[in-house]
């Protein structure tokens, strides 16, 4: 069977939308009118082998990830993804290493579930906005009872049983004007990982170009500033943040992790509780519905020309005005659901978060010129490569056929990367 010849991560919906929050700010919840509703929102166990094998054969490193995202996956129950794991050890060949990663609300972890995730080796997401009063503000339960206290809990029990677990914190109008309260938080609660994602809404029905709750621009750069300067001085060496990583590879001239900030994107797309294949989970709409996996391989999925030219046009679609922009190597004009803007010469396709991502990447505009100086002298000196740097290097998410950082001269699959995983 062929294999995919680019990196991919598949966000698989094992229950589609449903999810026991009614989060304010979901996106998802209202996927539900895409599929018929007469139907069980569980992935029958036929496409969840079928889509599990094809997952196995497409990937060509040794290193196999699976993504379960939502809704919340965690209501398809403990059996259930003891299933999938049953599944995934038929099929995994000889060399190859499975890695599981589950993307919660926390609701409803508890000790039984703790016991799987640490025994199998799963790595957690888990959605927390910071101290209850941001938290509760839009993180609700569909009777509208607040969450934080069963969230906090779940992330006391993730890290109880020793699980990796990242939180992702959605910035919105309300937090973004609390940077430092917000981290240090996340510092208190021994956070190693950390997301940060801008809230960003388009209002539809209203007079306004966005919705009341969405972040502003140049607010969430500020954030990102307070923060990464508190970090630098004092967490580098401790605290992984996602977008912190991905300034890292810039200063080492690397092709970015995030889809967010790659030149092109499409290699993140969606398998949907039936086996609809979607472009991307910010697309999970009729017009970017591609087919399903029952009468389609996810690898012809991904390596579609439909699937490409998805991905191309993130960059093909890219205004003049980004293509002269000093930061333009940082984040290839974001996100294209963002990019609903006109540029300064009324051209279409400008990121909502312009404002705030120029500001910030030009706020680390130094820390880049540095790294990327301490990094190439490293190659003729490695003794010179200070402790910190080498821990900035070492936390970014380096992609499996990159030179290893270590300065071993083999790809990094071949190298650090099964003790970057579980360091």
């Amino acid at each position: 069977m062929a294999e995919v010849m680019r990196d991919f991560q598949v966000f698989a919906k094992p229950v589609g939308p449903l999810c026991n929050l009614a989060c304010k700010y979901c996106y998802y919840l209202d996927k539900k009118g895409l599929h018929n509703e007469a139907l069980r929102f569980l992935m029958p166990e036929d496409i969840l082998e079928k889509y599990i094998f094809q997952h196995i054969n497409a990937v060509s490193s040794s290193i196999v990830q699976f993504s379960w995202h939502g809704g919340e996956p965690t209501i398809a129950g403990i059996d259930y993804f003891r299933k999938i794991v049953m599944i995934q050890q038929r099929y995994k060949k000889p060399h190859q290493q499975i890695i599981n990663g589950i993307q919660t609300n926390g609701t409803l972890l508890n000790d039984d579930w703790c016991k799987f995730l640490s025994k199998e080796g799963f790595i957690v997401g888990i959605s927390l906005d910071g101290p209850k009063d941001f938290h509760n503000l839009y993180r609700l339960m569909k009777n509208n009872n607040p969450t934080f206290e069963l969230t906090l809990r779940g992330y006391n029990l993730l890290r109880e049983y020793g699980i990796p677990c990242n939180i992702l914190c959605v910035v919105h109008r309300q937090n973004v004007e609390y940077p430092l309260k917000i981290y240090r938080f996340f510092k208190e609660l021994g956070a190693r990982y950390i997301e940060f994602l801008p809230l960003v809404e388009q209002d539809f029905g209203g007079n306004n170009i966005v919705t009341a709750r969405t972040v502003p621009s140049k607010a969430f750069g500020e954030f990102l500033c307070s923060i990464f300067d508190e970090w630098l001085s004092e967490d580098i060496e401790r605290i992984n943040i996602q977008i912190f990583e991905e300034i890292a590879r810039t200063a080492l001239t690397q092709d970015h992790a995030l889809c967010i900030f790659r030149k092109t994107c499409g290699n993140v797309p969606v398998i949907e509780h039936n086996g609809d294949f979607f472009s991307c989970d910010h697309f999970v709409k009729p017009e970017y519905w591609q087919g399903n996996i029952n009468h389609v391989s996810l690898i012809e999925f991904l390596e579609s020309p439909r699937q490409k030219r998805f991905g191309e046009n993130k960059w093909l679609k890219l205004p003049k005005f980004c293509l002269s922009c000093e930061v333009l190597d940082f984040c290839y004009g974001g996100c294209p659901k963002d990019r609903f803007l006109k540029t300064p010469d009324g051209e279409p396709g400008l990121n909502y978060l312009c404002k705030g991502y120029k500001l910030f990447f030009n706020h680390c505009k130094s820390f880049v010129k540095e790294l990327s100086s301490l990094s190439q002298k490293q190659f003729f000196d490695k003794s010179d490569f200070t402790e910190k740097t080498q821990k900035v290097v070492q936390g970014a998410k380096i992609g499996r056929n990159d030179p290893c950082p270590c300065g071993s001269g083999k790809k990094y699959k071949k190298c650090c990367l099964n003790k970057n995983l579980f360091s």
